[in-house]
């Protein structure tokens, strides 16, 4: 079985098995004529069921034969333009072979004796990125896995920058549409639900700065001590973004830490036309940011920054094994002393190919092409008697609704949007999202892939009236 493991005598078999992989890969690609085949769960698990993973193939290309049944056909392609569910970007090629080479040369992050240049690619992308917000000389950070990781590491920061010994008075303020991590992070920091407190926001999706201003008054006034306040640059559901300028200032008024949450809106750092819309970040304490979103980056690719260096000294442990003090005098770059995480893969060369080939601007344009989609989706919807759209967008998420003329119950409305969304699914033809608001069921396009047209999106709308016309028709035949 050594003929297996990657070395210098198999470099030529790792070339072969690697040349197959990538060729069925692009095939796919190549000849993908919808995002989804439509597959069920139960169609599908039984295929997997039946595999014996104590028998093996032996054989790359019959492994590669299993793999197409079980996996490639039937995988959803982000690639497609009529792929407009979640926020899962098309990715650009020289971050895939960014992907390529740093699952192969296999660096781990966490000590400079496992990644010797890795480590510096990836303090330097973190100095781009936090030049890009304005963070300051002083700023850092360090790739995470994600948003939820990002988000947990500010608030701990956050948490233990905070001057009080009383957990329990501790008290994070965030948009009542903020991400879902915000309550998670305070669960995981020890701090329970009630210590979120959350703020209203306007007929835009953004949070109001009067309704946060009155809380963080109602929390000093009763003897609470104002933890963090997260501000969204890109709310998941509507791609809002906070006001930031006006938050940063009662952040400052009220001894506040800032976080702004861009996981989604980050790709604004690279804009060339829209940046001034999350003016006011580079005043934040702390910030997510997902490459993976919104600079076109395989997942996962994601930083968590902060204004003040010293900051990252809460997520420091000293292991002899692994990061004696020892090595901070001797001024060894150690990127663990400053992650949650020890292993960690070297997600920064993704971003770093794609920067050295494409530039900041490159990718910046690409999401300007899906800002400016979401615009002539808005007016296509806006025009369109069969939706109710919700508000105008910020980044490239539209919140719609079909709304039927012969039907006034907004419950059986519910029923044929979810209904509407399922089909759609169940067909392949194309993947939307679906989202509540106000209580009452919506469906969302998510714009990351720059190949969508108006087209595209016009024919989809048509698909998702028709599935809810059907679903309405036969509703009202089986009450009859």
């Amino acid at each position: 079985m050594r003929s297996h493991l990657l070395n210098d005598t198999t470099a030529e078999s790792y070339r072969r098995s690697v040349t197959e992989g990538i060729e069925r890969v692009a095939a796919k690609l190549a000849t993908t004529t919808r995002p989804f085949t439509g597959i069920t769960v139960d169609a599908l698990a039984p295929r997997i069921d039946e595999i014996d993973l104590d028998k093996p193939l032996l054989d790359t290309a019959a492994v590669l034969d299993e793999l197409e049944d079980v996996y490639l056909r039937d995988a959803i392609y982000f690639h497609h333009p009529r792929y407009l569910a979640h926020l899962n970007c098309p990715v650009v090629i020289p971050a895939v072979l960014g992907e390529a080479i740093l699952s192969a040369v296999n660096s781990s992050l966490d000590t400079w004796d496992q990644s010797a240049g890795g480590t510096l690619i990836e303090r330097k992308l973190i100095g781009w990125t936090t030049a890009r917000i304005g963070l300051g000389e002083n700023a850092d950070g360090v790739f995470t896995s994600g948003g939820t990781q990002s988000n947990l590491q500010a608030l701990l920061l956050a948490r233990e920058e905070a001057k009080t010994d009383t957990a329990a008075k501790l008290r994070i303020f965030a948009s009542e549409v903020s991400h879902f991590s915000v309550k998670k992070s305070a669960k995981l920091l020890g701090l329970g639900q009630d210590s979120v407190v959350s703020v209203p926001v306007d007929h835009d999706k953004r949070m109001q700065t009067v309704a946060l201003a009155r809380e963080l008054e109602r929390c000093r006034r009763d003897g609470l001590v104002p933890m963090a306040v997260v501000a969204t640059a890109g709310t998941t559901d509507f791609g809002s973004i906070d006001p930031l300028p006006e938050i940063a200032e009662l952040c400052e008024q009220y001894g506040a830490w800032m976080h702004v949450d861009a996981a989604y809106g980050c790709g604004l750092l690279a804009s060339v036309k829209y940046r001034d819309r999350i003016d006011g970040i580079e005043r934040a304490d702390s910030v997510t940011v997902d490459y993976h979103k919104s600079f076109f980056q395989p997942v996962s690719s994601s930083a968590v920054l902060v204004r003040d260096s010293s900051t990252l000294r809460h997520a420091t442990y000293h292991a002899e094994y692994l990061n004696p003090r020892r090595m901070v005098q001797e001024r060894i770059p150690n990127q663990v002393d400053k992650s949650l995480q020890t292993t960690r893969r070297f997600d920064a060369l993704k971003l770093w190919m794609t920067l050295r080939v494409m530039g900041g601007d490159g990718i910046g344009q690409l999401f300007d092409e899906v800002c400016d989609l979401a615009v002539e989706g808005w007016k296509l919807l806006a025009a369109d008697p069969r939706f109710d759209v919700v508000v105008a967008p910020s980044l490239s998420t539209l919140v719609f609704r079909y709304i039927p003329a012969s039907v006034t119950d907004p419950a059986e409305i519910d029923r044929a949007n979810l209904y509407a969304r399922k089909a759609l699914f169940a067909s392949g033809d194309a993947v939307v999202a679906g989202t509540k608001v106000s209580g009452r069921h919506y469906l969302k396009f998510t714009l990351l892939n720059p190949e969508t047209t108006v087209d595209d999106m016009a024919a989809v709308l048509d698909l998702i009236a028709g599935h809810a016309e059907q679903y309405l028709g036969e509703s009202l035949e089986r009450a009859s």
